[in-house]
């Protein structure tokens, strides 16, 4: 893990990272549908899902499997005091999120620019959000706020 984040300047187009595994949790998940609210019987009702859904066991919410991988980015170190702010993006479900699930996220660096204030710059990202059999369940493409190097 990095000590600090890398500034405007340092980010390279192209360049890749991946972050550790973490594997999602029934608990995970039921205290994230019970404290955003969503209430369903997908996320609650074990034989709901049983009987009504095509999962197979309990599904994650594509917006828990956002924010698992966001807090994976952030373990890497990668923004860790150069990250202004989070500007938006597009976000792709690809496939389901179960409990027992295993995520990583392969970063790439996909483009940056330079903004009117001489201390930030906007950076691209491409993430691809991969489960422990490689398969991709989520695809991202966000932008930061990025800290430039301070001037000497």
């Amino acid at each position: 893990m990095r000590q600090q984040g890398l500034t405007f300047e340092e980010h390279e187009i192209g360049a890749k990272y991946e972050t550790l595994g973490r594997t999602v949790s029934e608990a995970d998940i039921v205290t994230f549908v019970n404290l955003c609210g969503f209430n369903e019987p997908l996320f609650m009702d074990m034989e709901y899902v049983a009987r009504e859904s095509v999962f197979k066991g309990r599904p994650a919410p594509g917006a828990l499997t956002f924010a698992l991988s966001e807090g994976l980015i952030m373990q890497t170190g990668l923004i860790h005091g150069t990250g202004m702010a989070y500007l938006g993006g597009e976000i792709r479900v690809v496939a389901p999120v179960l409990a027992g699930d295993t995520l990583r996220v392969e970063v790439e660096v996909a483009d940056k620019r330079e903004t009117k204030k001489p201390d930030r710059g906007i950076v691209s990202y491409q993430h691809r959000v991969l489960n422990q059999r490689g398969e991709v369940v989520m695809e991202a493409r966000v932008q930061r706020m990025i800290r430039q190097q301070p001037n000497a």
